[in-house]
């Protein structure tokens, strides 16, 4: 991607060194004609009224673009944020079941206090990043030797789906259910697949896993109650599901493939500055603006000197120039965006 748009902003820069130049060329040889042809300042006077009506009328087209793309960015966002809302709320029914499932009694017993006791402050995404050599803690966890029917993993993917923060280190008592979540947290849920060791346990290990992880263990109460998140989440995929390793395996496989890739894809989408395009066409009407129409209106009101008015004449022609060879660019940047 950086490679490709590299040889378009290489491009940009010579157009506008060019621009710069034909601008610099422009005062000088209008200030040299100014000064050695006599009359040719009230010439450029009598142009200032036809001048100012060219570029007031290009600046009132950008200015309409301008608050017509805003308008669009702003009705986009107002979506993006129902979407994000309806998405927030599924991954809020997806921790919930987690929340259950962590503090309950399916795991071995002596796991919790191994966890507290030796790996307090690890984490998941810690573990998926032993090899980047930050945590000393998650190698030390990577090299011990299970006693859990290999279900430590598994614990703590359950609580990094209760994190808010990817530097958290310990799970609130009250777990956190945020209006939003953090790009953090967000980011690192979607890097590292949170979900897909459960997906992959309950649906096609469970056979190795079911001495490891007692269902059973869940009470009934629990059970209703996660069924009941489940059919909130999607009704046509839960509808007749079962409390069962089969009922888990789908549902982890749709957080997995549905809620977080969309809730990262939907934050994305929030985050994202305005198109380059849009700006760019903000500065041409800036320059138009300032240099086409103010300069050129205080000039015949106060009477500046022509060179002032000669300025002004050069800069809109260098933008009218910049916008000719490069347009093409910034409108194939956007669309291949």
């Amino acid at each position: 991607m950086t490679n490709k748009s590299f040889p378009k902003d290489l491009y940009s820069i010579i157009a506008l060194a060019v621009s710069g130049g034909l601008c610099a060329v422009l005062i000088f040889l209008l200030y040299q004609k100014s000064e050695d042809t006599i009359g040719f300042e009230t010439i450029l006077k009598s142009l200032t009224t036809i001048f100012i009506a060219v570029s007031g009328f290009l600046s009132a087209i950008l200015m309409v673009f301008l608050a017509t793309s805003a308008m669009a960015l702003k009705s986009n966002k107002v979506k993006i944020i129902t979407k994000i809302s309806k998405t927030t709320q599924k991954m809020h029914n997806f921790r919930n079941i987690a929340e259950i499932l962590y503090t309950s009694n399916i795991w071995l017993p002596g796991l919790k206090d191994y966890f507290e006791k030796e790996f307090s402050e690890l984490s998941y995404f810690e573990v998926k990043e032993f090899y980047k050599g930050k945590s000393r803690l998650a190698i030390e966890f990577l090299q011990e030797t299970h006693h859990f029917g290999e279900t430590e993993n598994i614990y703590l993917e359950l609580k990094s789906l209760l994190m808010t923060n990817p530097k958290e280190k310990h799970i609130p008592e009250t777990i956190n259910y945020p209006i939003s979540y953090s790009n953090g947290i967000i980011e690192k849920w979607a890097e590292h697949k949170c979900g897909t060791g459960l997906w992959y346990v309950f649906g096609y290990k469970y056979g190795t896993y079911k001495n490891s992880i007692n269902l059973e263990a869940v009470f009934e109460r629990h059970q209703e109650k996660i069924l009941t998140l489940a059919n909130t989440i999607d009704n046509e995929v839960f509808e007749d599901a079962s409390f069962n390793e089969v009922f888990f395996s789908k549902l982890w496989e749709y957080m997995t493939k549905d809620v977080i890739p969309k809730l990262y894809q939907f934050q994305s989408q929030m985050d994202r500055k305005a198109p380059r395009l849009v700006r760019y066409l903000y500065i041409i009407f800036l320059l138009l603006m300032v240099f086409g129409v103010l300069l050129p209106l205080i000039h015949l009101m106060l009477g500046f000197s022509s060179l002032s008015i000669i300025v002004g004449y050069s800069i809109v022609i260098s933008t009218i120039f910049y916008i000719a060879i490069t347009f093409h660019v910034y409108l194939s940047k956007e669309v291949n965006q």
